[in-house]
């Protein structure tokens, strides 16, 4: 409980490492990148609020106060944390079944369910459960924010088609309400949605540093001052009620956070997924240190102040850390920058949100949902492998067609059962040599067609050795025996064994048993040190006896050889090993 204490204690320090790193020439950079960022998720934040279901100033407050935070006490050197359109998407599904969006009581819910996030992340990252995020495979999350988008765009499709909102509900709730009501498309509204979505396609070709989310909806709102779209009835946005945050202590009543801690478990383990994912591939990208555990606790500490300022869940936004890092942020100063010149651009710009029409802000959240879908990685998955096109598909659909929370629990259960799938069928490989630019290298004997020698296999377990893969390590065995006509003495090489357990330790010492009564044998070779280890606690090696433990391949071929029958090696032609040329019959 102390080092828990002390953990905790060391996670929360407001003396980070990367103070250190902060410099006049990093300050100069981030500063610019600070600016920059400011510029785009100032309409983003206004976008993400509405998709929310929250009053558009939400968003903005988020921007600062959660990024600030996540910022400084994060593990990511660049990554901006603040709304993001999948969180948004799961908070209006999931939270609309308890209370209208936009009203008093479903605005209290958000921030009481903000802080129950923020809660669960940093009792997450105190018990250092950033590894588990490790076995989430990475196409539930292309999945999933594919699903948000297709969301994300039929809940925006009524608002650029100028027509009045529907009663929600998933993709195709949404689809149907729009086509039902086709006939009171309002021209004007099109017109003013296909302008804003024109000018972010050209904008975002030229350059990505440009602050084109702003630019597409003032051009938007210059379209609909011409076509004077209020007397077309284009609805217009309100005025932002406030540009301060209020602080207030969220509903901390029992039974309200019983009711919604399923859902709070589902955005925790959603911005987990999305700031991890992220702050890992930047950490890789930029060669710096990443500590999951510490950005658990750092989106947690983000999401748990930010509930007593008006600010709704938020995580890792992918977009506004790649402009960050285009933008030549050197440390989380960056974020802090951008923080406080959001808060400026709040007073200057404010004013003017009345004037921005509701179809010009569809319009930019269509483009944003379609910026969403990664199709690269879509096809990349589609084409490479089959498990994860089946995890992709499973999350996708079951968020399309039915609740986007649901999604992501299906996902990280069937991504959890082809991990399972997969340690209980370990591959079983039999080797055999070939040679690549001088050097002896094995590689799968079927796979390219190699000879095999007709005394000795060399096979490698790639994977767990454990009471789940046993049966079929043991089937794979009988398989690789099958194929030749007289019993072969094994070489077992431990490398690709990362764990054993009795039942693995169990069935090696029935092969060395089974091989020597066969009139063969078995030999282990490894410099695995925890493998050995458990092997000679479980006295496999009191079996196999000290002559036939090796260190490596090598070792272990030329003990085998030296052992095979020469009479048989005498009429053999195919001479696999280069050890065979010490026997009788080598030319």
């Amino acid at each position: 409980m102390q080092l828990r204490l002390k953990a905790l204690a060391s996670s929360l320090n407001p003396v980070r490492p990367w103070f250190a790193r902060v410099n006049s020439e990093t300050l100069k950079a981030d500063a610019i990148a600070g600016l920059t960022g400011a510029a785009i998720v100032l309409p983003q934040g206004v976008a993400f609020a509405i998709i929310a279901g929250l009053p558009p100033e939400f968003g903005l407050f988020t921007a600062v106060v959660v990024a600030l935070i996540a910022g400084i006490w994060g593990s990511s050197m660049v990554m901006v944390s603040g709304p993001t359109t999948a969180i948004s998407a799961v908070l209006f599904v999931s939270m609309s079944q308890f209370a209208t969006p936009g009203s008093e009581d479903y605005i209290a819910m958000i921030f009481t369910l903000t802080l129950m996030v923020g809660v669960i992340q940093i009792i997450a990252g105190v018990f250092k459960l950033g590894g588990l995020i490790s076995f989430i495979s990475h196409s539930v999350l292309i999945g999933f924010t594919a699903a948000a988008a297709f969301l994300i765009a039929a809940s925006q499709l009524g608002g650029a088609l100028g027509l009045e909102a529907g009663v929600g509900g998933g993709v195709l709730d949404r689809l149907i309400h729009v086509a039902g009501h086709i006939d009171r498309v309002n021209v004007t509204a099109v017109i003013i949605a296909s302008v804003t979505i024109l000018t972010l396609v050209v904008l975002s070709r030229i350059s990505k540093k440009i602050p084109s989310y702003i630019i597409a909806l003032a051009v938007g709102s210059g379209v609909a001052w011409f076509l004077q779209a209020p007397a077309q009835g284009v609805a217009m946005f309100d005025p932002l009620s406030s540009i301060v945050p209020a602080i207030g202590a969220p509903d901390l009543s029992p039974g309200l956070m019983v009711e919604l801690l399923p859902i709070a478990a589902t955005v925790a383990f959603v911005g987990l997924l999305e700031a991890i994912s992220i702050g890992r591939a930047f950490a890789l990208r930029r060669d710096e240190p990443y500590d999951s555990s510490q950005e658990m606790v750092g989106q947690g500490l983000s999401n748990a102040v930010g509930s007593f300022f008006q600010c709704y869940a938020g995580s890792g936004s992918f977009t506004r850390s790649g402009l960050n890092v285009d933008a030549g942020a050197q440390t989380p100063m960056s974020t802090v920058f951008a923080a406080g010149f959001l808060v400026v651009l709040l007073f200057v710009l404010a004013p003017y949100l009345e004037h921005v029409p509701v179809p010009a802000m569809a319009g930019v959240i269509l483009f944003v949902s379609y910026r969403l879908i990664n199709l690269g990685e879509v096809r990349h998955v589609l084409n490479s492998n089959k498990k994860e096109t089946a995890i992709l598909a499973a999350t996708f659909f079951t968020g399309i067609l039915t609740e986007l929370d649901l999604a992501i629990v299906v996902g990280v259960i069937t991504s959890l059962c082809v991990f399972l799938y997969d340690s209980a069928h370990p591959v079983v490989a039999v080797g055999a040599p070939t040679n690549i630019n001088g050097r002896r290298v094995f590689k799968n004997a079927a796979t390219y067609g190699l000879p095999e020698c007709p005394q000795i296999s060399v096979i490698r377990v790639d994977g767990p050795l454990f009471f789940a893969s046993v049966e079929n390590v043991e089937y794979q065995f009988r398989g690789a025996e099958a194929a030749s006509p007289m019993p072969k003495t094994k070489l077992m090489g431990l490398k690709g064994l990362w764990k054993i357990d009795l039942s693995g330790a169990s069935l090696l010492l029935k092969e060395i048993r089974r091989a020597r009564k066969s009139g063969a044998d078995f030999r282990i070779f490894t410099t695995n040190a925890p493998a050995m280890l458990i092997l000679k606690r479980l006295h496999v090696f009191d079996e196999l006896g000290p002559e036939n433990l090796h260190n490596n391949k090598g070792e272990a071929i030329a003990a085998a050889v030296e052992a095979a029958d020469d009479k048989i090696c005498a009429d053999c032609k195919l001479r696999v090993f280069l050890e065979c040329a010490q026997k009788p019959g080598a030319q």
